[in-house]
């Protein structure tokens, strides 16, 4: 039988002890039963022990027994001797659990707690460039698209050259062909995973790594072997030499890779690291995945030549994966985290062939990318530099806040300085972030733990914290959190 694990089930119970009526069993029982309606939770899943959810939930044992004995008295939930408690449901059945990565937006519906202080998502606000971009086009941008159906499954020829010459001027060669334009990054991942990956494959990813891309592969079936991001402490050695050990016992289907701007660590790997990622994929003749969503948010300090991020001049970022074969690599791009993330516009580039099987998938699902917004796209494009330029000073100035903010009022925090991005990754010392998580939005705050971002469930020392709207949510929000990490240590 499934099992789910605490930490991920109390990632899917955000907000239940603030919302609903009655006492806390009772909320934390009608927060399963809504669970296993949704189907969020397939039946015959083997909920975890009294003791365990109750230590993550930050509640007492007690709460967690009457809640489970609400369900069983309602004939949502089963005890199976010497299993445990299986749920039981009647809605759809799914073999993968998602996680609600966008329960942050679940307030945007009417659906969520007033009043959050959300230090959840760390997308950034839109430039203005957007508005100007979308306020220029005429009827002549649209020309001779007018007179055709409007469905464009790759992309519209102006956009996928667009890309193509952004490569160039990165000194990559790539022409339109081996571009297909998707809706933001996430689809692309997406599209990858599906493609490219069968159940029981086995995928190595980096531990931390990406939210969205550890649930597209998840739900995919794929088998993930973890290994130690690189400069985050999340392992011994270098994450390119434990591939090539683990490769000694079986090829692994796929790598994922987050080399420039990582998320949620901020880190972009030197040169030396590149390079020696680049040896063992090449020796080993792995299908590579690289995810370089996040690179135009680098902040270009001390960046040299090589090491993929665009530096202190403002250029395109260089794919790790540039040197290795076009036939066993995908490069995943968007304009969404640099413009808005309300321009969902993003791309895959690789050989013409994968980039006709991901469009083949992609047409079952979306038949084309909005037209519009690969026409503001194509205008945008020209318009990098100065965005880039304009980010860079923004995030660097919040970076710097929120180090100083936290230096002053969590000196025992520890974090290492990000290359990019929009927030920091913190460790918490002696503190559970998952209770911690759970009994901030108690109080009112919303923070992602560490273990969300991991493949097994490591790193519940850490909290994503970050600082994309400026840094008076996490000043609001710090008091809260320090409360509740003595809380969360003290057990």
């Amino acid at each position: 039988m499934a099992r789910i694990a605490s930490t991920r089930l109390s990632r899917l119970l955000t907000g239940w002890s603030s919302e609903g009526t009655g006492p806390l069993p009772r909320r934390l029982a009608d927060a399963l039963r809504e669970l296993a309606e949704r189907g969020d939770v397939p039946a015959g899943t083997v909920l975890p022990s009294q003791r365990e959810l109750a230590l993550v939930l930050a509640v007492s044992r007690s709460t967690v027994t009457s809640a489970y004995g609400l369900l069983e008295a309602e004939g949502w939930l089963e005890s199976v001797r010497g299993s445990g408690s299986r749920l039981r449901a009647s809605g759809a059945l799914d073999r993968y659990v998602a996680e609600g990565r966008l329960v942050s937006f679940d307030a945007r519906t009417g659906t969520g707690t007033a009043g959050i202080a959300d230090l959840s998502s760390g997308a950034l606000p839109g430039l203005g460039a957007v508005g100007e971009a979308v306020g220029a086009l005429t009827s002549g941008d649209l020309g001779g698209l007018l007179v055709a159906d409007g469905y464009h499954p790759y992309g519209i020829p102006a956009l996928r050259e667009g890309i193509a010459a952004y490569y160039r001027a990165a000194g990559v060669p790539t022409e339109a062909g081996q571009i297909l334009v998707t809706a933001g990054s996430q689809q692309a991942v997406w599209l990858a995973a599906q493609a490219l990956v069968e159940p029981g494959d086995t995928v190595v990813v980096e531990d931390p790594t990406y939210r969205g891309a550890l649930e597209a592969l998840r739900a995919r079936g794929a088998r993930l072997v973890p290994v130690g991001a690189d400069g985050t402490g999340g392992g011994d050695g270098s994450g390119a030499a434990a591939v090539r050990r683990l490769s000694a016992h079986g090829r692994p289907r796929l790598v994922y890779l987050q080399p420039t701007v990582h998320n949620p660590t901020g880190r972009t790997l030197d040169g030396a690291a590149r390079r020696e990622w680049r040896r063992v994929l090449g020796d080993l003749e792995l299908f590579t995945v690289e995810d370089t969503a996040c690179a135009e948010l680098s902040l270009g300090e001390g960046e040299k030549a090589g090491s993929g991020g665009p530096g202190d001049d403002g250029g395109a970022p260089e794919p790790l994966v540039a040197g290795l074969p076009m036939a066993s690599t995908v490069t995943v791009g968007t304009l969404s985290k640099l413009f808005w993330g309300g321009l969902r516009v993003g791309w895959v580039r690789s050989s013409p062939q994968v980039v006709a099987r991901l469009a083949k998938i992609k047409t079952s699902v979306d038949l084309s990318c909005s037209v519009m917004d690969q026409l503001v796209a194509v205008r945008l494009l020209d318009r990098l530099p100065e965005a880039r330029a304009r980010r860079r000073a923004e995030l660097r100035a919040q970076r710097d806040t929120a180090e100083a903010l936290l230096r002053s009022g969590a000196p025992h925090w520890e974090w290492t300085r990000p290359a990019g991005g929009a927030a920091l990754w913190v460790r918490v010392p002696g503190a559970d972030t998952e209770t911690l998580a759970q009994l901030a939005r108690r109080r009112g705050v919303s923070v992602v733990p560490g273990s969300a971002f991991s493949p097994v469930d490591g790193f519940r020392d850490r909290l994503r914290l970050p600082y994309a709207h400026g840094t008076a949510a996490l000043e609001a929000a710090l008091p809260t959190l320090l409360e509740c990490a003595e809380r969360a240590a003290a057990g």
